[in-house]
């Protein structure tokens, strides 16, 4: 007699096939630590006859975004010029290129007022560090923005070489918290960026800023050599690119709101400009594009990526 099982027979599954997962892409360190390892050593001239006109800002200093009472407002809140500079990251796989972004209150060529002068001015520069296996990278370049010209620097041991544009010198590099970074400077009254030269201050007295982790300083007066300034995410939530179509703060695109002087004069990184690079290289390229302009204005550049992983002004 044949015994059959009421057991169901098992049927033959196969292995379920999952999709591999994609690799992801190797992070490198955080914005702000990026960002404060390569900030660089500031050195501010200053005006003996108005020094608090040339000590660095933020934008909403006097507590508001007003750009149109900047100017007036300084005098009564010089207490609140808290050493500030702006900065932004973005990426490809070879590069990081950072921006950093002074700001003062006032540009002014002469006290109280002239048709030269303007207000609100905000200059600053880029910064190229190469991903080479580092934590942080190696820094190849830096372009500066000073009165709607561009100035190139390399520091010492680059390869870069003359490309479109001349280089302008070589950087001077310090050791600052345990990392060697570039130095910067800007003139007094008219704040044109450039790199240091190793120099004294013009007439001798000057602001040097350091990068701080946390709140900046508001200088003792026009000869602090101790200052510091916060760094302050362009990106932020509320700050200057995501207020960047108000109109409480911009009068058109990149461009603040200033009535004393020349009117609406100073402008947000992705809007500087330099006035003789050519067409192909539109105004706030260093920002938007930093890679070309990098390309353009270098030889000798090695493998640079020009897709980006990631740059905030274009998102």
């Amino acid at each position: 007699m044949e015994i059959r099982s009421h057991r169901p027979a098992r049927s033959r599954r196969r292995p379920r096939r999952t999709a591999p997962r994609p690799r992801s892409r190797p992070r490198g360190p955080a914005d702000p630590e990026l960002a404060y390892r390569w900030a660089p050593i500031h050195y501010q001239d200053s005006s003996s006859s108005y020094y608090t006109a040339d000590y660095l800002a933020a934008v909403d200093y006097d507590a508001d975004w007003n750009t149109l009472d900047n100017w007036d407002e300084l005098d009564a809140n010089a207490g609140r010029l808290t050493g500030t500079v702006y900065y932004s990251v973005a990426e490809t796989s070879t590069h990081w290129y950072l921006t950093y972004a002074f700001f003062h209150p006032r540009d002014w060529k002469d006290h109280p007022l002239n048709l030269f002068s303007h207000e609100n001015d905000m200059e600053g520069q880029l910064e190229v560090i190469r991903k080479d296996g580092s934590t942080y990278g190696t820094l190849e370049a830096v372009v500066t923005l000073a009165h709607d010209n561009f100035y190139s620097y390399t520091p010492p041991g680059s390869p870069f070489t003359d490309g479109q544009e001349n280089i302008d010198g070589t950087l001077v590099m310090q050791d600052f918290d345990g990392a060697g970074r570039p130095t910067s400077f800007q003139e007094a009254r008219g704040h044109g960026a450039y790199a240091w030269d190793g120099a004294e201050f013009p007439g001798g007295d000057g602001i040097v800023y350091r990068p701080s982790r946390g709140a900046g300083s508001v200088p003792t007066g026009g000869n602090d050599r101790n200052a510091s300034y916060q760094l302050v995410d362009i990106m932020a939530g509320g700050g200057l690119w995501e207020r960047r179509n108000n109109t409480e703060t911009y009068a058109s695109w990149g461009t603040f709101r200033g009535d004393n002087g020349k009117d609406n004069a100073a402008h947000a990184p992705w809007a500087w400009d330099d006035s003789n690079d050519g067409s192909a290289l539109q105004p706030g390229v260093i920002a938007t594009d930093p890679a070309l302009l990098v390309a353009t204005y270098f030889g000798n550049t090695g493998s640079l990526d020009r897709n980006y992983l990631r740059n905030p002004y274009r998102s």
